[in-house]
């Protein structure tokens, strides 16, 4: 390095480093095992860059300034009206277009990646719409983020076999390189926030070329591009590599081999996987976007062929731009429900080997015990350490889902025996009870993960069936008929203040807190809300809706047309339903606390929670289970025009007033992530129900057993955290255990008594079953347990009263 006049940066180490918009317009990949980079846009420029892997993001943003005479500076990202298309349908490569606000100057880029290296490209054409090309000045500015850390970044200055690049390292690991196909006229490297680029010619209008590396910080680089004297056109490369060397010799190679190349072999990649796909387009509305075809790219981009079936939840950190280094994973982690929910969009469309490779990847990825973690990296290393019982019971979903469509023959189905049988164990081990819900905030029993759960319990007793093992599968359908039948016990709420105001019977709420002894009803309990003011912590979870009870409708336990389910959707229209520009929307549960504050602060820990999308697209499915199809067009409707311009889904929109400051526009895009895999996937769900006339992802077996053979459960059981109070006569009364005992019971208040030992079954569960059919109704079944591995009795009675069966079969009390 000649380090001729280098001068040491000021500023060291910069400020605290922060990521970026999480609104992205445009996300993209080659989507080849020689091109492990991934691209996210947004304000007209480059976003994070992800490489070597989907969860690794390694820069902020990549955007030009622009000067002149008499002090002119202008920023295209924040000073340029923006447009963004798709290169060709269905190919996420893009073409944006930013157009200096005060008339003068146009910038427009092809963006891709190399499909045979990791280089990101950008074919950037300058125009001066006032004046000449020589009258501009035009710098790259590029900050580094390596491996998901804005911290301890080294940049520098130097060349690589004689062309000038900017190079960069991080302190975990990788490094980028960046060059470009005409001169680079000045170069320099400095701290964010005091030497920077930006602070450089804001100040002054020119580089300071002796800032030639900074070490060791929160660091960017800038590099002022030979347009005027190119007719107005380069090509610029960042190429990325585990040592600085192979960084420069991908971003030269690809600078070598030209744009028009790359563009081919991207574009080819991508016609072949979309003309595979079910056809599923329809009429381009007002954005004259095919979004069928924007989210089957957004599902196949966040889905890297380095690791086979996994998929990250988005490409965002939502409110990046008030974030550092201590969120490092965002959202570009992988959450098991997610990753089902993306592996039905793929199945939706027809994309049948992205969705069997989802399948492996979550056996490989499952835990010892069964379940699998809240998220992960790729590489399956929990990053947040929560168990939420849904995640466990949609692989077993998605299992029978394959397998009813045709896609696992029977030498795959015991090939994901195992995954099937750990993942049931788990499941009749530790459920009904979450431990978190599916909005990932509290305990207890939830509408949404009992109907996944008992659904889940189903498709593993039909697979255990096809393999011989009858016993088990029996067992698996006793205790999804119990659970189903306790699901209005648990969460249906009756003869509150809002049913009474809304003339309704009740509803079922949006979770109710683990059972305690000293409650009458799970809906008598308290559930702390997540994300808010301490004093707003606590609601009586009778009060609390969302709309995850129309989950028990999409699972098929169900029907549509249920009385209390039809209830539960006045009662969640009444709360939770919001109209906005483009049409209805709906918060997750009344009280939320995961969004901006009510004057548009970025969500810090606290804030409200806005609208999603997602839900407009669960609510559709609703009303194709409930026949009305052209209710769920007008809501198809709705959700795409929920899109950013280039057709991304946001997790949430602004529901309030416009707040131009802070980006915040009615109706668009709040700050959380965009896109949102998951509500891609919805998406294409729901173009596929609308054409089948039925809903896609819903599994057969609870509609035929519990809404056609309205299948009554055999038995109800007793643990010792399910402790219930009551047996409908008739039923048996099954005490589970998680070790052997000797079960001391009587039936006539100890007037004669039984000592029965536990069985065990092939879960590992030790239980036993009283026959309730010879006990008088009113009659209590009173038991304690001797342990004998312990050599020790329990040392407390328990008592279950044998209550008079209801018609309805629900229970009087617990």
């Amino acid at each position: 390095m000649d380090t001729t006049g280098e001068k040491t940066p000021p500023g060291k180490p910069g400020l605290p480093p922060r990521w970026t918009s999480s609104a992205k317009t445009g996300v993209g990949t080659a989507g080849t095992a020689a091109s492990r980079i991934w691209f996210t846009l947004s304000h007209g420029i480059l976003n994070e860059i992800y490489w070597p892997r989907v969860d690794a993001a390694c820069t902020r943003d990549f955007g030009f300034i622009v000067t002149g005479a008499d002090g002119y500076f202008v920023e295209e990202k924040r000073d340029c009206d923006h447009s963004i298309a798709m290169i060709e349908e269905g190919v996420p490569a893009f073409r944006v277009t930013n157009t200096a606000r005060d008339g003068r100057w146009r910038i427009e880029k092809e963006i891709l990646t190399d499909p045979k290296r990791e280089t990101l490209l950008q074919r950037i054409t300058f125009e001066a719409l006032q004046g000449e090309l020589a009258d501009y000045r035009v710098f790259g500015l590029l900050s580094p983020h390596l491996i998901n850390s804005g911290a301890d970044n080294t940049a520098w200055v130097d060349d690589y076999k004689g062309m000038p690049m900017l190079f960069a390292t991080g302190g975990k690991a990788g490094a980028l390189a960046l060059a470009c196909s005409v001169p680079l006229v000045s170069r320099s490297v400095g701290y964010v926030g005091t030497s920077d680029g930006w602070q450089q010619l804001s100040a002054n209008g020119h580089l300071e070329e002796g800032y030639r590396m900074a070490e060791a910080g929160n660091v960017a680089m800038c590099a002022e591009i030979d347009f005027a004297g190119h007719d107005g056109h380069a090509l610029v490369a960042v190429g990325f590599g585990s040592r600085w060397q192979e960084a420069a010799y991908k971003a030269k190679s690809s600078l070598q081999t030209g744009f028009e190349t790359a563009r081919r072999g991207y574009a080819a990649g991508w016609r072949a996987f979309q003309k595979d796909l079910e056809p599923l387009d329809r009429p381009a509305g007002a954005s004259n976007l095919n979004s069928y075809r924007i989210s089957t790219a957004v599902l196949a981009t966040h889905q890297p062929d380095s690791f086979p079936g996994a998929a990250i939840a988005s490409l965002s950190i939502p409110w990046g731009f008030n974030k550092g280094d201590e969120d490092l994973g965002g959202y570009h982690l992988v959450w098991p429900r997610d990753l089902v929910e993306t592996a039905g969009g793929f199945l939706a469309a027809g994309a049948t080997q992205q969705a069997k490779a989802v399948l492996s990847y979550l056996a490989s990825v499952q835990e010892a015990d069964g379940h699998w973690s809240q998220n992960i990296w790729l590489d399956g290393w929990p990053y947040w350490g929560g168990v939420q019982m849904d995640e466990c019971a949609f692989p077993i979903i998605l299992a029978d889902m394959l397998r009813r469509h045709g896609h696992i023959d029977a030498t795959e189905a015991h090939r994901f025996l195992p995954m099937i049988e750990k993942a049931a164990r788990f499941l009749v081990r530790n459920g009904p009870v979450t431990g978190q819900d599916r909005w990932e905030e509290d305990a207890g029993y939830s509408p949404f993960t009992l109907a996944v759960e008992v659904a889940g319990l189903l498709a593993a007793a039909d697979i255990f069936d096809l393999v011989g093992h009858h016993d088990s599968a029996r067992y698996l359908r006793e205790t999804a008929d119990s659970w189903n039948e306790d699901i209005e016990y648990w969460t249906y709420a009756r003869d509150t203040e809002l049913s009474r105001k809304l003339g309704i019977d009740g509803y079922y709420v949006r979770i109710a807190a683990p059972d305690q002894a000293d409650a009458a009803s799970p809906l008598d309990g308290f559930v702390p809300i997540k994300n808010r003011p301490p004093s707003e912590t606590n609601q009586q979870a009778s009060m609390l809706l969302s709309p995850d009870a129309l989950a028990l409708v999409r699972f098929g336990l169900r029907a549509a047309d249920d009385p209390r389910i039809v209830d539960t959707v006045k009662a969640i229209d009444a709360t939770l339903r919001i109209e906005l520009p483009q049409g209805p929307i709906w918060y997750r549960y009344n009280g939320d606390g995961y969004g901006e504050h009510e004057d548009g602060r970025p969500f810090d820990g606290t804030g409200i929670g806005r609208p999603w999308p997602l839900l407009t697209g669960e609510r559709a499915h609703y009303e194709i289970a409930a026949g009305r199809l052209d209710i769920a067009e007008q809501l198809l409707d709705t959700l795409e025009a929920s899109a950013s311009p280039g057709g991304m889904l946001p997790e949430q929109v602004w529901d309030q007033a416009d707040i131009p400051e802070r980006e915040l526009y009615h109706g668009h895009a709040s700050g959380s992530a965009m896109p949102l895999v998951w509500a891609h996937s919805e998406h294409i769900k729901l173009l596929r129900s609308l054409r089948d006339g039925a809903v896609f992802d819903m599994p057969p077996q609870t509609v035929q057993r519990y809404q056609k053979d309205k299948v009554r459960a055999a038995v109800r059981i007793w643990r010792f955290s399910e402790k219930i109070r009551t047996v409908a006569h008739g039923r048996a009364l099954r005490i589970e255990l998680e070790a052997p005992a000797l079960v001391h019971w009587t039936k006539d208040d100890w007037k004669t008594v039984e000592d029965t030992p536990t069985a065990e079954n092939s879960f590992g569960i030790h239980f036993l079953d009283i026959d309730t059919s010879r006990i008088r109704a009113g009659r209590a079944i009173r038991f304690t347990f001797y342990w004998p591995e312990g050599e020790r009795w329990e040392g407390t009675d328990f008592e279950v009263t044998v209550e008079k069966a209801r018609h309805d079969g629900g229970h009087s009390g617990r």
